[in-house]
């Protein structure tokens, strides 16, 4: 099974960047994660279109190098390597797509033209790494773009299209549409034509019978020989219009079936999947508040787990436990806090926000103890998942000691997929439930 790319870049593409870029741009978050749902399935097509230009392939060679992941918000906008690539692969269809993509999210034009080039730069450079880091040439760029073109259209959400950015299906899967096309209308003309003939038929026996009946009601008098013609007269007409209305009903229900199919070629079908996945919906967006902590405001989620811990805290949980076995089964998942991708040691950002809420927390109630636990999908090496979730939970819990609060940090686990819920095969998006990082009280 060919690697789907767009796994790899939603790793740079994640919470924390979308509330940035919300912030940024002055939109909401729910707004921007559904632009960025239609913009990237585009611009991995575009690439994959696009895979065996040398300046494509150039483009994403730079990109590697040129420090773009690391401050996507910021360089995106004015690198040249995006807007070139932009030009290369979209040609006079960039505006068209980004009204698309702003009509469908409900973010401005503006925010919607920044987002294609955060998408891009995210996009370039996330292959780019992965070119270097496997050392792929320029070949190995061209053949993993090419492998993309038979996913890209089932991960367009709902609501979108190739042809509603200006870019026909055929643009990426050669002649599907036409193909589509021409069997649509074969089958009409061929449910038309059987249409006619049973018209014809029905004309022509309804015509012989009228005929018979009229020559025998000539040479008839007896009032009794009327019915022997009728009665077969009318069973005919009745089942003539029985057999016209479904010929008509048989034609709609194919028309409305194959037109269907064919737009399905160039929209979504939900799965997800996820990246294999289409891609899901996006989730209702959550808006960060003020949790209240001793008279000190912090920015989080009601429910969330600033909101959690201070409740518990607070109603003499932590305080009235007897021991480490009344507390290890409530884990508390940290919102915000996202490592980059296969990194156990550089934060994505908007992470800071929150391990600085905790130590805030844990300041204010320093007799209270914690662990920390790393948690990956079920993807992968599991000796490689324990030792990443191991490390990353060893780097929180060193930026807690750093803060001050080292003492109340008892312990940092990795636990790998241990715990897992979703399927390997599931959907990028399914899975990232499971890729999380966690704490708990401890005794």
């Amino acid at each position: 099974m060919s690697l789907n790319v767009i796994d790899l870049i939603k790793g740079q593409l994640g919470p924390a960047l979308v509330s940035q870029a919300a912030s940024q741009f002055g939109e909401s978050e729910s707004g921007i994660s559904k632009a960025i749902g239609g913009l990237l399935p585009a611009v991995v097509g575009g690439l994959a279109n696009n895979a065996d230009k040398p300046g494509v392939v150039d483009a994403i060679t730079q990109a590697s190098s040129s420090g773009i992941l690391g401050n996507l918000l910021g360089s995106s906008s004015s690198n040249p390597i995006i807007s070139n690539l932009l030009s290369s692969i979209f040609g006079d269809k960039v505006s068209a797509l980004v009204n698309s993509i702003a009509s469908f999210s409900g973010v401005s034009n503006t925010s919607a033209g920044s987002l294609l080039n955060l998408v891009t730069g995210a996009t370039v450079g996330t292959v780019g790494k992965y070119a270097a880091d496997n050392n792929l040439g320029a070949s190995g760029i061209s053949s993993l773009l090419n492998d993309q073109k038979g996913i890209i259209s089932s991960l367009l959400p709902a609501g979108l299209s190739l042809a509603s950015f200006g870019l026909g299906a055929e643009n990426w899967f050669g002649q599907a549409k036409e193909t589509v096309a021409s069997v649509t209308s074969t089958a009409k003309d061929n449910i038309a034509e059987g249409v006619a003939t049973a018209r014809e038929n029905v004309s022509e026996g309804a015509r012989e019978v009228r005929e018979r009946f009229e020559n025998n009601n000539n040479n008839n008098q007896g009032g009794g020989s009327i019915w022997k013609w009728l009665l077969p007269l009318l069973l005919l007409i009745a089942a003539a219009y029985f057999l016209w209305k479904q010929c008509e009903k048989k034609q709609t229900t194919t028309t409305t079936t194959t037109t269907s199919d064919s737009a399905a070629m160039g929209s979504t079908a939900d799965t997800a999947a996820t990246t294999g996945t289409a891609t899901p919906a996006p989730a209702t967006a959550k808006t960060d508040e003020d949790i209240e902590l001793n008279g000190v405001m912090l920015k989080g989620y009601k429910g969330g787990m600033e909101d959690q811990m201070i409740t518990f805290l607070k109603s003499g949980g932590y305080k009235n436990a007897a021991d480490d076995s009344a507390l290890k089964d409530k884990w508390y998942d940290f919102d915000h806090v996202n490592f980059k991708m296969g990194s156990s040691t550089e934060l994505e950002a908007g992470s800071q926000g929150q391990l600085d809420n905790l130590v805030a927390i844990l300041k204010a109630f320093p007799e209270a103890k914690i662990k920390v636990g790393g948690y990956t999908d079920k993807t992968g090496n599991e000796a490689s998942n324990v030792k990443l979730s191991k490390a990353r939970a060893e780097f929180i819990k060193a930026a807690l000691a750093k803060a001050g609060v080292g003492a109340q940090v008892i312990a940092a686990d990795g636990y790998g997929s241990q715990f897992a819920k979703v399927d390997a095969k599931a959907s990028d998006a399914e899975r990232a439930a499971d890729r999380k990082m966690s704490i708990r009280f401890a005794k």
